[in-house]
């Protein structure tokens, strides 16, 4: 299905075909321009395709999550809306908000988007997808059977490790134990266990890695590298580590 015509840059991209091109699709057939230049966007080529995706499917997915459970919370909005605006700034999130009503009235094949979603976009990104989603899962202090069931299979279907996906959610769940977690090691680790996790940690959320999706994106790789290095203090110190 197509867009109707109405894309400003982005050029046909993977995205614009499948499951998630035909819920956007829906989306874009009634949205001004300016509208649906959030995910659109300005630029040309790979790098505007690939963020082009990356917003889309996060726009599809968060609607799944929000609906996971029958019921789309206050506080799910809210934090929705905190987050957009934290990533993208205010006069964008405002655009996307707009996007993402819309796509909650749509019916959404979550494994098609998902296995669309696998193939064209790059582990790194699918990292923040999944930072991000877990965060709405968890926004009313809770998570459902529904939404963690849901999230879960997302994270997996995509590709993610089973080790990535507790590191992210360590991120948003407070116990004892959430530094080792955020690492993905054990209180039981070495110290040069720890050491190794760290550095291999600091590699694969390296804000670069998802430079190609824009500033805003990276902004949020880097919310990831924070709670790394926080976790990584709070051992060292109760290790007396240096």
């Amino acid at each position: 299905m197509g867009l109707l015509g109405s894309f400003l840059g982005a050029g046909i991209g993977w995205w614009t075909l499948g499951p998630i091109g035909a819920i956007m699709g829906l989306v874009f057939g009634h949205l001004t321009e300016e509208q649906t230049s959030f995910v659109n966007g300005h630029k040309s080529g790979r790098e505007q395709v690939a963020r082009s995706g990356f917003l889309a499917t996060l726009l599809v997915l968060m609607a799944a999550v929000m609906k996971a459970d029958g019921r789309i919370l206050r506080s799910e909005l809210d934090y929705v809306k905190g987050s957009l605006v934290a990533t993208f700034g205010e006069q964008e999130a405002s655009k996307a908000l707009i996007m993402l009503r819309d796509v909650l009235n749509q019916d959404i094949p979550v494994d098609g988007v998902v296995r669309q979603a696998r193939v064209n976009i790059k582990y790194s990104s699918k990292l923040q997808l999944i930072q991000l989603l877990y965060g709405i899962a968890l926004a009313d202090g809770q998570v459902s059977n529904e939404e963690n069931t849901l999230v879960y299979n997302i994270a997996l279907g995509l590709g993610v490790s089973v080790q990535d996906f507790e590191s992210i959610k360590a991120m948003f769940v407070k116990d004892a134990s959430v530094a080792y977690k955020v690492l993905e090691v054990n209180e039981s680790s070495s110290d040069n266990e720890v050491k190794k996790a760290y550095r291999k940690l600091v590699v694969r959320y390296h804000p670069d890695k998802v430079a190609h999706l824009g500033d805003d994106i990276q902004k949020s790789a880097e919310v990831k590298i924070k709670k790394i290095n926080e976790a990584y203090e709070q051992i060292k110190k109760e290790r007396g580590l240096k």
